[in-house]
């Protein structure tokens, strides 16, 4: 199987300005880029499929070997259903922040600048975590203990609780 040149100058052109559009800062140009990188995809996944053959439909006097593979075009679909999801929702998030703030492109956000500032070590999730973290002490061992210590106690020492003698 051979693969034909012009195609995969195509699906490397399309890869390389989709990544190039995915890391600019303006939500439109995300949305191209993601776009641009699900069309490489499918071609990847046609070129997978090698050259054009007969339909996937079975009949007698066909060989085996005159029939076309239907799991690229079957994943083809799917990735361009998936596509069609990803390009809906963004333009939904393009939309919002466009009716919110008029503008297309992602701000700097100061919090996650201080946050990549700091360091790794946080002493309070990198804390020696002790074995027993309870505050409660379990004396009774059975369920009717725990309900009714008293019920339980040995005569010597419900009668010194009372403050008479045995």
């Amino acid at each position: 199987m051979s693969i034909n040149l012009t195609l995969l100058i195509v699906m490397g052109v399309l890869y390389a300005c989709g990544i190039y559009l995915i890391l600019e800062r303006s939500l439109t140009r995300v949305l191209l880029g993601l776009m641009l990188l699900a069309n490489a995809t499918n071609l990847l996944i046609l070129s997978t499929g090698g050259y054009a053959g007969l339909a996937p439909l079975f009949d007698k006097e066909t060989a085996s070997t005159q029939y076309n593979d239907p799991l690229p075009q079957a994943l083809i679909l799917t990735s361009i259903v998936i596509s069609f999801a990803v390009t809906a929702f963004m333009l939904g998030i393009i939309y919002r922040t466009w009716a919110l703030a008029r503008q297309d492109e992602i701000q700097d956000d100061l919090e996650d600048r201080r946050v990549a500032r700091t360091p790794s070590f946080d002493a309070e999730d990198d804390a020696i975590v002790p074995l027993e973290t309870s505050e409660f002490v379990v004396t009774a061992s059975t369920p009717e203990e725990r309900l009714h210590p008293e019920a339980t106690e040995t005569p010597k020492t419900a009668s010194s609780r009372e403050g008479g003698s045995a």
